[in-house]
């Protein structure tokens, strides 16, 4: 064990062990070729696609975490990767790109590398099969240290630092590597005060920091003032919590009542470091630091993330995690159509995705964004896709909304292709063969994949219907008067569609008079808008019995966004949006589904699920409130109010890389929900502090629908001069929200976490009732 790491241990009280992988890989394949061949690299082929293969020098950097490559071409210009970014190794033929060349490079000289976030595959080529199998089992090695290590990112964090500063690699550091330090740490201190420090932690006197000293250099730099001060306000003596006192904290503070005092015991057992604490039912300020940084303490409520809600009620009565163009990796001019794509969504969540069907060669029905640029996949390896990974994530049922715009013969080998691939995860007749008088739940549909699409005739009808159908075109042609033409759809593809039948939109007032419950249509992002505001309340009505789809408008060829709350607020259920392009719009989406499981299903609030009146337009006339979580008691009309307290930040990453810069952090706190709720406030901004910043600012909101509401976190690095760069982000839904001190990890633009990146804030939500 590296000694710094035995201190690490002592000084922080970890259990685990950690150490840097490439020493844990050194000692696991001592005297093997596996490193030998890593350090010294190899030439793979990188493949972009079957006329892209382009050698690459490729090797694993000294600290084991970090791959380096560069063409033979390139100069001294390279790129690099950490290890920590790729989610897995796939081998053989996995990609789509490496099954194109499957004719030129068999299955065991390939592999390809899956990152997370939004960033492409990167699938690749060796020289030969042995050399292949060093670099996936070396790799997959590497990913399993990574996720232990994980487990111990403060362990990870301090000990990347100081690889980073130790510039001469002697296990030392001088001051001048400290200063460096700091400002790859986004600190910019006082030289005489960052000089005390140094000097204080200096014991030898030998003017570098060795193992243990940089380790009291950190835990004097790392300091919780904000912690400690909280601390003091509950311990009697300034150096301990008794039981009792830390049972007050957790009720005055955190809100926990009845169970405060089991509680404060299992906290004690589980986070206080000291022994001799723990004996005495006490826990000392590193427990205490290490209890609020821990996952419990987080804002989101960890209960709430777990699969909680009831998943027997009717389809309609939920949210539905949905993608627009599912199969595009990019814009929708001449962005890449992917399998790829289908991948990344369902392992998001995504319930509902989106194949655009059109005639290819050979018949073949072809998957791609019609009369553009984009790319083309087959319709058979979007299914076979499908089939793999629909309930890999979840286990509740995938709604496959089909834009048909095949001929008769090309639909019938789509009706095949569904039926052979899917098999009896396609649900291809009513459950229990009867026709519903309401629709069946995420529970009953399990494991079932249902095609949304146009069919001859309902679930009423005999089968004896002709073919011939008019007006029938794809629903996004819909909103297109030019598009619509007499087509025909086939009786096999038809036959499939069982209760996602896809019709045109007349009035609320039709549909509540002549659709059936099984029946849902698809509305252009401006008509529901339009809906919302107009007739929002007959919407939430219509939508608490049948499904509303809404899908981003065809102008919008960059593939970005609209904002999916407005369309949540009057119930539509599949609110669906291009999952390629970060932002405000997708970090909404993965905020109200983090939820429930992550299971891409969420239960709309009770008064949008039964025939109460409801205007999200007049949120003040609704009544029937039941009550919320947090201990939000509703009576007659509620409002939330909520004083949140931005206390401070940890280690925010640095957004501009140039030597020296560091940023200058603001915090913006959003609510997104009824209109009544959307407001914005922020705090100031701290100069040259992106490690420690303090802001100790109060912002007060007041909420009407908590139910619907959504709040955003959001970290930015101010500019006087240009807009202000975006450093983290995260979104909670209202109702799960954990009142108290707390935590807020924050995620970058792409969703992913960022280490060590978190926001401390007390959050106080209180009532007021007023007569109606």
């Amino acid at each position: 064990e590296f000694p710094l790491i035995k201190i690490l241990k002592m000084n922080f009280g970890v259990q685990i062990l950690y150490q840097p992988p490439l020493t844990r890989i050194e000692k696991q394949h001592k005297g093997d070729k596996d490193l030998q061949v890593m350090k010294a690299g190899a030439m793979l082929r990188k493949v972009k696609s079957r006329s892209w293969k382009k050698q690459r020098h490729f090797r694993l950097q000294e600290d084991g975490q970090t791959i380096w490559y560069k063409s033979r071409w390139a100069g001294t210009g390279h790129s690099t990767f950490s290890v920590a970014d790729v989610d897995v190794v796939r081998e053989g033929h996995q990609s789509e790109i490496l099954l194109s060349i499957a004719d030129e490079f068999p299955a065991d000289l390939c592999f390809t590398l899956v990152f997370r976030g939004r960033r492409s595959n990167l699938d690749l080529v060796a020289e030969s099969p042995s050399e292949a199998q060093v670099w996936i089992r070396v790799l997959s090695y590497l990913l399993l240290i990574v996720a232990l290590s994980q487990r111990l990112p403060l362990l990870r964090w301090i000990w990347d630092w100081f690889q980073k500063a130790d510039k001469n690699k002697d296990g030392r550091m001088n001051f001048k590597e400290v200063r460096t330090l700091l400002k790859m740490m986004n600190v910019d201190m006082n030289e005489e005060y960052a000089l005390r420090l140094f000097t204080m932690a200096d014991k030898s006197e030998s003017g570098c920091l060795e193992n243990e000293e940089f380790v009291q250099f950190y835990k004097m730099l790392t300091e919780r003032e904000d912690v400690w001060r909280v601390f003091q306000d509950y311990s009697r003596d300034g150096q301990i919590l008794t039981l009792a006192e830390l049972e007050d904290f957790l009720k005055q503070e955190q809100q926990e009542g009845e169970r405060s005092l089991e509680h404060a015991q299992e906290l004690i057992d589980r986070y206080e470091p000291s022994e001799n604490a723990k004996k005495h039912g006490a826990m000392s300020i590193d427990g205490f630091q290490m209890y609020l940084v821990s996952p419990e303490s987080a804002v989101l409520d960890p209960q709430l993330l777990a699969l909680h809600q009831d998943m027997s009620q009717p389809l309609s009565h939920y949210f539905i995690c949905s993608s627009h163009n599912t199969y595009l990796m990019d814009d929708q001019l001449r962005g890449q159509s992917s399998q790829e794509a289908y991948i990344q969504a369902l392992k998001r969540g995504c319930r509902c995705v989106e194949v655009d069907c059109w005639d290819g060669p050979n018949g073949e029905p072809v998957v791609y964004h019609g009369h553009t640029f984009t790319s083309k996949i087959l319709f058979r390896d979007v299914i076979t896709t499908l089939a793999e990974y629909a309930f890999k994530v979840s286990e509740f049922p995938v709604i496959l909304s089909l834009e048909n715009h095949c001929s008769m013969e090309q639909q019938r080998v789509m009706a095949q292709l569904l039926d052979t691939i899917l098999g009896d995860t396609l649900l291809t007749a009513p459950l229990d063969r009867l026709v519903p008088q309401e629709l069946p739940s995420p529970q009953d549909l399990k494991g079932k994949v249902l095609l949304k699409a146009k069919k001859i005739g309902g679930l009423e009808e005999s089968e004896t219907l002709t073919d011939e159908v008019t007006d029938e075109v794809s629903d996004e042609d819909e909103a297109d008067p030019k598009s619509l033409s007499k087509s025909k759809l086939s009786r096999e593809l038809s036959d499939l569609v069982v209760y996602c039948k896809s019709v045109h939109f007349h009035s609320f007032e039709y549909s509540r008079l002549h659709s059936k419950c099984y029946e849902m249509s698809s509305f252009s992002e401006s008509k529901a808008r339009k809906l919302a505001k107009d007739t929002g309340a007959e919407f939430v009505r219509h939508n608490s019995r049948q499904l509303s789809r809404v899908y981003p408008s065809g102008m919008r060829t960059d593939s970005s966004n609209y904002n999916p709350q407005e369309l949540w607020n009057v119930g539509c259920q599949i609110v669906a949006l291009n999952f390629q392009t970060a932002g405000l719009e997708m970090d909404l989406n993965d905020g109200l589904f983090s939820q429930n499981g992550c299971c891409g299903y969420v239960l709309k609030p009770d008064f949008m699920r039964n025939d109460d009146s409801f205007d999200p337009e007049r949120p003040q006339d609704r009544n029937g409130y039941t009550s919320l979580r947090l201990s939000i008691q509703v009576q007659k009309q509620l409002l939330c109010i909520i004083q949140l307290s931005v206390i401070s930040g940890q280690q925010l990453p640095k957004v501009n890389q140039k030597e020296g810069s560091i940023v200058d952090p603001l915090v913006r706190v959003e609510i997104y929900g009824v209109f009544q709720d959307q407001a914005k406030q922020e705090t100031s901004y701290i100069d040259n502090n992106g490690f420690n910043p303090l802001w100790n600012e109060t912002l007060n909101f007041i909420v009407h629908v908590p139910e619907l509401a959504l709040v955003r976190f959001v970290v930015e690095d101010y500019d006087k001069a240009s807009r202000n760069d975006f450093m983290g982000q995260f979104t909670v839904p209202f109702t799960c929200i954990q009142p108290g001190y707390r935590h807020i990890h924050l995620l970058s633009k792409d969703g992913t976490a960022i280490p060590l990146s978190s926001l401390f804030v007390n959050i106080k939500i209180s009532e007021l009732t007023t007569e109606v």
